[in-house]
Order: C-alpha cells, then structure tokens, then sequence
C-alpha cells in the first residue's frame, strides 16, 4: 500500500492560505471603490 503524503497536503494549504491574504491585503491597500483586478476605468455604454 502506498505512503500518504500529508506534508503536500499541508504545503497546498498553506499555499491557499497565502494566497488569501495576498488577494485580501491587496483589496485593503487599493483606494476605496475599485478593484484591484478590476478594469481600471469603466466601460463606456454603446447605447
């Protein structure tokens, strides 16, 4: 029977876990009412 390999488990946590607080870190220091991955202007209607 083949070994788990519980530390690729833990080491892919800790990679979402990081990458949530980057993504949420990066929310907080952009200026309120935009989004930092978000256009940077808004689309212009075509009506």
């Amino acid at each position: 029977m083949a070994k788990i390999n519980y530390s690729y488990e833990k080491r892919q946590r800790e990679l979402a876990k990081k990458k949530q607080k980057d993504e949420k870190l990066a929310r907080k220091r952009a200026p309120n009412g935009t989004q930092a991955t978000g256009p940077a202007d808004p689309p212009a209607s075509t009506s």
